[in-house]
This record gives C-alpha cells, structure tokens and sequence, in this order.
C-alpha cells in the first residue's frame, strides 16, 4: 500500500469515527452524578408544561429530564404524540 493510501485509509477512518463519536448522546459521555445534576437543574411540572414552553423533548442529560416523564424509558420524555 503507497503511503498516499494509507493516508487515505487514515484521513476515512478518522472521520467516520469522529461522526460516530458525534452522534453519541451526551448524557452517555457524561459521568452519572454530573448528569443527574443536569438534569436536576430544572423542574417541569409535567410533559404539558414542556410542550408549551417549546422545550420538548427532552433528552437524557438535558435540564428537567426525568425518568418519570420517559414513558418508554428511551432517554427521550415528552415526546410528540402521535396520531
């Protein structure tokens, strides 16, 4: 392989894992306790107060996330209702 190649091969390889790294959600990369205060930081009475407020959704890691509000429990509360 010429080093031309293998620059290549280095250069793709270092962009796809950088895209995949950027497409991890935050609160994955984030120590537990610093997400958890995050998320603590603000309190939303309940998923309509959210949707009024235009905060929604609201992902895990992000402030007034609560497990409570994530019917589905996939890190992802007050999602759009589907009808």
């Amino acid at each position: 392989m010429s080093t031309r190649q293998t620059l290549t091969a280095a250069v793709l390889f270092g962009l796809s894992g950088g895209a995949i790294w950027a497409g991890i959600p935050p609160a994955l990369t984030m120590p537990a306790e610093e997400r958890q205060r995050v998320e603590a930081s603000v309190f939303y009475s309940g998923c309509n107060e959210v949707r009024a407020l235009g905060k929604a959704p609201l992902r895990m890691g992000e402030p007034g996330y609560r497990p409570e509000m994530d019917g589905d429990q996939d890190g992802i509360a007050c999602e759009p209702h589907i009808r």
